[in-house]
């Protein structure tokens, strides 16, 4: 047995059970606390004047960056994850209820509703990159957590050597043990608190192999971690006096973010849209994940956009005012 095993807690990852297909879930709820987050963030780099906008403007910016996430993070999954069911029954694409949004289709959903908004409002994109970068850590992070309470995007089966790991009752191995394989997601979760109920999935855990809490790892590197940073680097900053060319944020968010999922992408469970017999490790090209070419993308468009920016500038080494 792991040393420091995690249990899994006796969470419903619904909170409130409405009738119909909608239900208050925890991972919504998550999304709310980071939007929620996020504004106080944006609203205060706003009145320390990081952000050059009105105070009012925050939630009507808010407002266009929620659509862009669920609108990009919908598409982005569609298109990368689930073409082919989509293509067999389109119905699917607006039945957000059954999960399914991509972290990197929301970037980009974000990205398009952040140029859209600076340019109607006449602010500086880069500026405004920048303010979302120190706000999105705490949105990534609550999210994460909400992945974890669903037992979703766990990690990959965990070597003796690990001091410690989880046993997920959402694990295909779970669900043969506990008789529920191939049930619907509601009648799937539903049965699994009544396992927990019950004492079955006390009496059927130690046949469920113990995973790496990949959602954890998320939690903590793109989220704590890169917020830490980020925040560092803003406080420091502002100690100082020194002038950040503006795109310097949003150009580290990037190359920090892609670089702690490429890492954690070797602890996450492929996705089993790429996962075949010949390739377990759900490569699409090379050696790489679709999550590690899809933060490829990103370490090198942050790059370019930190060499861009500080070549701009007037120095290559920020400058205190």
């Amino acid at each position: 047995m792991s040393v420091l095993e995690i249990h899994f807690p006796d969470i419903d990852p619904v909170l409130l059970d409405l009738p119909g297909p909608l239900d208050l879930r925890w991972y919504g709820l998550m999304y709310l606390v980071g939007f929620a987050a996020g504004y106080g963030l944006l609203l205060h780099l706003v009145r320390s004047d990081f952000l050059q906008m009105e105070r009012e403007r925050v939630g009507d910016l808010l407002m266009v960056l929620v659509l862009g996430v669920i609108l990009g993070g919908r598409l982005g999954y569609l298109l990368v994850y689930g073409l082919g069911p989509l293509m067999r029954e389109p119905a699917r694409a607006i039945r957000i209820w059954e999960g399914g949004l991509s972290f990197h289709g929301g970037l980009a959903g974000v990205v398009v509703a952040a140029a859209w908004f600076a340019h109607r409002h006449r602010l500086s994109f880069l500026s405004l990159g920048d303010g979302l970068a120190l706000a999105a850590p705490a949105g990534i992070f609550a999210v994460r957590v909400a992945n974890f309470i669903n037992g979703e995007l766990y990690g990959r089966i965990a070597s003796q050597s690990l001091p410690w790991g989880v046993r997920f009752p959402t694990d295909p191995a779970a669900l043969r043990l506990m008789g529920i394989e191939g049930a619907g997601l509601r009648a799937r979760e539903r049965a699994i608190q009544a396992a927990m109920e019950t004492g079955l999935w006390e009496r059927v855990r130690l046949g469920v192999p113990l995973r790496h809490p990949s959602q954890l790892y998320e939690a903590l590197g793109e989220g704590a971690l890169l917020g830490a940073i980020l925040w560092a680097m803003y406080a420091v900053a502002r100690r100082q006096g020194w002038t950040v060319p503006h795109g310097v944020y949003g150009g580290s968010f990037l190359v920090g973010y892609g670089l702690v999922r490429m890492a954690v992408e070797r602890f996450r469970q492929p996705d089993p849209q790429f996962r075949g017999p010949g390739d377990p490790l759900g490569t699409v090209l090379g050696p790489l994940t679709m999550g590690q070419l899809l933060s490829l993308v990103m370490i090198t468009a942050g790059l370019i956009l930190l060499v861009g920016v500080l070549r701009r500038s007037s120095s290559t080494s920020i400058r205190p005012c």
